[in-house]
């Protein structure tokens, strides 16, 4: 069987098409994403971490098998940044949606694998330590 060529090349392209992300979310698109759920993020299909989001733009995060750690976010220069109670040091992604689910990449490492939110509950997260039930 003879195959069209502008059909091999839609076939060929459909992958690349489905890993490209939109445009970057802003901070109320990003809110209406995420505010109520909990996201379970993997970081090149590896398990990376989980983060409940609340109202207020409060967050708390905890990498796989760690402490939780509450924090809050905010845009800045069209970058959804993050601090938290132990790193007051602004890390800013960029979220894009994706057929995959969100999406995150981290300023300054365009290159660098991004983080996909792969599940999402609207239960909050189980933490270890000081904050358990949290």
């Amino acid at each position: 069987m003879r195959r069209s060529p502008l059909l091999l090349a839609l076939v060929m392209a459909a992958p690349l098409a489905a890993a490209e992300p939109g445009r970057p979310m802003d901070a109320a698109e990003f809110e209406a994403a995420t505010v109520g759920r909990t996201l379970f993020y993997t970081s090149g299909g590896m398990a990376y971490g989980a983060e409940q989001y609340l109202p207020g733009r409060r967050v708390i995060w905890a990498f796989l098998g760690d402490d939780c750690r509450r924090g809050e976010w905010y845009e800045a220069e069209g970058f959804i940044c993050f601090v938290y109670e132990d790193a007051p040091e602004p890390q800013c992604w960029t979220f894009f949606k994706a057929a995959g689910g969100l999406t995150a990449r981290f300023r300054g490492d365009p290159l660098g694998l991004p983080l996909v939110a792969v599940e999402e509950s609207t239960e909050p997260m189980q933490c270890l330590g000081p904050d358990l039930g949290v």
